[in-house]
């Protein structure tokens, strides 16, 4: 029996799939920027610093923009967080997030590094993790400077940004040069084979994000064709065979996103290799639904879900 994907929607949320004709058409790179290109840009707020720098990259890799949102002088060191940007791997900038991470600097009085990583097809695996990492290490390396406690610090990213955040907390892990406390995945781009190797129910990624978006944008990153038997190395944290010794995760996704399966797999092999794990699953949401339609309760509750998270991961070690 075939589902109507509309009727497993939030009430609260399918006046937006309505009005927007489901947006269902299929995403290129090209069409995703310039979607992207046309949101509107929240007006930054007051009294929440930002600075815009140019730090070095990897070896061998160009210098990385990043902004360091809510740095000043404090008493004691704040917590930190590395935030990677959503955009299906191959649109959205660090710009566009400045607003919403003041906020989240002001909320939980922390240091914010947004950082502009190189974007697929352009640059495929491993650009962007590099960048993501570099931000990171620099991080690290000036916690002083910025007034940030190296033992505190997380990443976290949405969408394609928490598909980058989870492959970077894996490269820290196998480095050992930096520490994260957490990872925080908002609803994140985490299995090439989700829509290509492996399908998906129908009603499951109907709204938001297809299967065959997915297929593009992966493809787009790994440079290989979404799916492949051999991708690149490290590429795909769902394809990763150890999970252990990853820092404390939150994820959140909605039930009818098309990544739903994929996030309760991950948690569950996280769960399994001994990784405090949180996993929080929004029932009748779509995927960017707190973004497209933030007054929503369900919209609220995974805000408040994911927020609530972070403040224990930054909370400060007991003594």
């Amino acid at each position: 029996m075939r589902i109507d994907p509309l009727s497993l929607v939030d009430a609260e949320l399918r006046p937006f799939l309505q009005a927007a004709g489901a947006f269902q058409a299929e995403a290129t790179p090209a069409s995703l920027r310039a979607l992207m290109a046309m949101l509107p840009q929240p007006a930054r707020l007051p009294g929440v610093a930002v600075d815009e720098r140019v730090i070095p990259g990897l070896a061998d890799a160009p210098e990385v923009r990043v902004f360091v949102i809510g740095a000043r002088l404090r008493p004691s060191p704040a917590p930190a967080v590395v935030y990677v940007h959503g955009g299906g791997f191959v649109s959205g900038t660090a710009a566009q997030e400045v607003s919403r991470l003041q906020a989240l600097s002001a909320a939980h009085d922390c240091v914010v590094v947004a950082v502009d990583y190189r974007l697929a097809p352009e640059t495929p695996f491993p650009g962007a993790r590099e960048d993501i990492y570099a931000a990171l290490k620099w991080l690290g390396d000036h916690a002083g400077e910025l007034g940030v406690d190296r033992s505190r610090i997380a990443v976290m990213g949405s969408s394609a940004g928490g598909g980058h955040a989870a492959a970077v907390a894996i490269a820290v892990r196998d480095r050992g040069e930096v520490a994260l406390a957490a990872q925080v995945l908002i609803y994140p781009e985490l299995d090439d084979r989700t829509g290509s190797s492996r399908a998906t129910p129908d009603h499951i990624g109907a709204f938001g994000w297809t299967a065959a978006s997915n297929r593009m944008a992966w493809t787009a990153l790994l440079g290989v064709a979404a799916g492949s038997a051999s991708p690149p190395a490290g590429a795909i944290p769902a394809c990763v065979d150890d999970l252990a010794g990853l820092p404390p995760t939150f994820i959140g996704v909605g039930a009818v996103d098309l990544f739903v399966e994929e996030s309760v797999v991950f948690a569950q092999r996280l769960l399994n290799a001994g990784v405090r794990t949180e996993l929080y699953v929004a029932p009748g949401a779509f995927h960017g639904f707190d973004r497209l339609v933030p007054d929503a309760a369900i919209s609220r509750h995974f805000t408040m879900a994911w927020n609530a998270a972070l403040a224990r991961a930054l909370a400060a070690s007991p003594a």
